[in-house]
């Protein structure tokens, strides 16, 4: 596993690095698109390029927004047009597996359209979201306000810690994505707490 994510931070880098606010969009559009390119090497990455003054934050952020917004519509439609059928037939090359995908969907039918928003802070769900979504045939413009809102808040914020932690990037680079699922595990149990709660009432 510490060989894939190296590489995959190679990756994230050279692409980041080559093309600019570009590569922010393309490398973040790929991990919305239900292709498990993790945004915890991508936008940490992204933070210490504003760190260095290659980037502006804002402009950073907008960016990769924009590349979340982009790829989940292209998985939402994917699930709009193709529907399961297409997944069965062509997920593997997507590497989506039928486990991960039945969790997500399971989450969107019990908790509803908001799931969305909630969605594109957590790990695993955030990269699948939009198939269930398409599938169900949710209101687009409301799936992309729902995205939208949700990326931008997690992308100023992995942005900005790889800004802050700028100065520790090549020692603290490993540690991303272990904090993203701590950063996700709490908020999958507040998540449930809220619902437990509702429920007591």
């Amino acid at each position: 596993m510490e060989a894939i994510i190296t590489l995959l931070g190679q990756f994230v880098e050279f692409l980041i690095s080559s093309f600019g606010y570009s590569g922010v969009f393309f490398a973040m559009a790929i991990e919305s698109a239900c292709i498990p390119l993790p945004s915890e090497i991508i936008l940490p990455f992204t933070g210490y390029m504003v760190f260095t003054g290659h980037f502006g934050f804002w402009q950073a952020t907008i960016a990769a927004t924009l590349g979340n917004l982009f790829g989940g519509l292209v998985a939402y439609y994917a699930g709009v047009w193709g529907g399961r059928p297409f997944l069965h037939r062509y997920g593997r090359y997507f590497l989506i597996k039928e486990r991960e995908l039945a969790w997500t969907e399971r989450l969107f039918e019990r908790h509803g359209e908001i799931t969305v928003f909630v969605g594109r802070m957590l790990p695993i769900v955030r990269t699948f979201i939009s198939l269930p979504a398409g599938i169900a045939r949710m209101n687009p413009f409301k799936m992309a306000a729902y995205t939208a809102f949700g990326a931008l808040l997690w992308c100023a914020f992995l942005i900005f810690l790889g800004q802050k932690l700028g100065e520790n990037w090549d020692s603290l680079k490993p540690y991303f994505h272990r904090a993203d699922v701590v950063i996700g595990g709490a908020l999958v149990l507040g998540v449930l707490y809220v619902v437990w709660k509702r429920r007591q009432r």
